[in-house]
Formats: structure tokens, C-alpha cells, sequence
């Protein structure tokens, strides 16, 4: 795990360079305007509903000594809830529709990689590419609202609550990486078929969603640059990843040299 996890840092390290070089930025303009536009409708509703969830959860509070400090402890949970299922919300909403724009710059990718123009691999469309992308990030969104809820709940107790933060942003990750790796897989596998291997290299995925998180910490340029980096370094993980498992039409010869993920 721990192994796959850093597999899913390192690609990083190429993924800027990579982007110039096969001059991709203008495939991200739709994507960034999605990610810009929806981040700043999350943060404004975010910036209003923090307060009457804190109030409202104060309201558990029915005695007078210690109501002060429970509405502030209160207000500052509020605020997390608010800020954790809206980095949820924003996260599946940007990469599932996304998914019609971000997919030829993966199969771009993957060709350079391999050196092969023509892939044998699945034909889609515009519009079973977005739909893909939908029916993937609903099903996510769903599994991660399941686990995300009781993890909130253990903010309420004491010392446990530092590490259910730590939690919390693992889950995250791992749905961000998800959602990045089917962008190349939806060439190779049906939507049965990329859950299960997403699944057996669950720790490429935290790896990759890590830096995705990281990324919506800085401001304006985070969620302008989250995307086109986050799902370049995604590419190279998952074509490995394929070549690995002898899922491609022909043996990547040297691109360990190139991308350095079996160093």
C-alpha cells in the first residue's frame, strides 16, 4: 500500500513538463472553467451555511454552563461539515464533467507513452464518456458520503477526532484518485471492470488524491491547476499500471527510464 502510495506522489514530479511538452493545456480551458465556476458557487454557499449548521448543532447543548464554548465548538464543526462534503460535492461535479475533455488528453498521453497512435482498445463518444464520467462520480459520491458521515460524527469525541481528520482526507484522496485513473480506463474496461482494478491499486489512487487535496489548499491557483495536473500524473500511473498487468497491445520498452514509477 504504502509502496503504491508513493508511486502515486512521484508522478507528479513529470506531470507540468509533460503537459508543455505535448502541449495539452488547451484540452484543461473548458475543465478549469468548470472547476473555477464550480468552486466559487461550493465556497459561497459554504460561507453562508456554516453558521446555521453550528448554530443548529449548539442546539443540542440544553444547559446554560458551558453554551458559550459548546456554540463555539459547534460553529467550528459546522464549518468542517460544510467544507468536507463541499470539497465532496465540488470534486465529483468538476471530474464528472470533465470526463468528455479529460479523456483524450489520457489517450494523448497513453500514445505517447507506448508509441502508439492507434490503440485496440474501447470506442467511445462525447456522450458516453460524460455519462461514464456521471454514473462513476454518483456511485462515488454515494460510497464517499456513507463513509464520510460517521467519520464526522467522531469529531465530537475527544483526542479521537485528530485522527478521523487524517481519515477524513484519506477517503477524499482516494475518491479524487479514483475518478482521475478512469479516465484512462474507460478505454480499457467497463464500468464493472475499472472498479475492480481502481480497487486492487487503491494506494495509487490515495497517492494521486493526495496532491489533488493538496492542490485545493492554495488558493485560485489550486483549482485552476488541480486538473490538468492531477489527471496527467494519474495517466502515467494507470498506463504503467496496464502495462503491468499486460492490458496493452504492445511492451512500453523504456518507460520505466521515462517516468521513474519503478525506481
Amino acid at each position: 500500500m504504502i509502496k503504491n502510495i508513493l508511486k502515486g506522489l512521484q508522478a507528479y514530479t513529470g506531470a507540468f513538463a509533460l503537459i508543455s511538452k505535448l502541449k495539452l493545456w488547451k484540452y484543461f480551458a473548458i475543465p478549469i472553467a468548470i472547476s473555477v465556476i464550480t468552486a466559487a458557487i461550493i465556497f459561497i454557499s459554504a460561507y453562508g451555511l456554516s453558521d446555521k449548521i453550528g448554530r443548529f448543532i449548539a442546539n443540542i447543548w440544553p444547559w446554560d454552563w458551558g453554551s458559550e464554548t459548546f456554540t463555539t465548538i459547534s460553529t467550528f464543526i459546522g464549518a468542517i461539515i460544510v467544507i468536507a462534503i463541499g470539497l465532496i460535492l465540488y470534486k465529483h461535479i468538476i471530474m464528472a464533467f470533465s470526463a468528455p475533455f479529460m479523456s483524450p488528453v489520457s489517450e494523448k498521453i497513453e500514445a505517447h507513452l507506448t508509441g502508439i497512435d492507434k490503440h485496440h482498445h474501447r470506442n467511445t463518444t462525447f456522450q458516453e464518456q460524460l455519462w461514464r464520467g456521471i454514473r462513476i462520480n454518483i456511485r462515488n459520491l454515494g460510497k464517499e458520503l456513507l463513509i464520510t458521515l460517521p467519520i464526522l460524527l467522531l469529531k465530537f469525541i475527544p483526542v479521537i477526532n485528530i485522527f478521523s481528520t487524517a481519515l477524513l482526507f484519506l477517503v477524499q484522496a482516494y475518491y479524487a484518485g479514483f475518478g482521475n485513473m478512469d479516465y484512462t480506463l474507460e478505454r480499457h474496461f467497463k464500468y464493472r471492470e475499472s472498479i475492480q482494478f481502481v480497487r486492487r491499486y487503491r494506494g495509487v489512487a490515495i497517492g494521486n488524491g493526495i496532491v489533488f487535496m493538496l492542490f485545493l489548499l492554495i488558493p485560485v491557483v489550486g483549482v485552476i491547476l488541480v486538473l490538468p495536473m492531477s489527471v496527467t500524473a494519474s495517466s502515467l500511473n494507470t498506463v504503467q499500471l496496464l502495462k503491468d498487468e499486460n492490458r496493452l497491445n504492445k511492451d512500453l520498452s523504456g518507460f520505466e527510464n521515462l517516468t521513474g514509477l519503478n525506481s
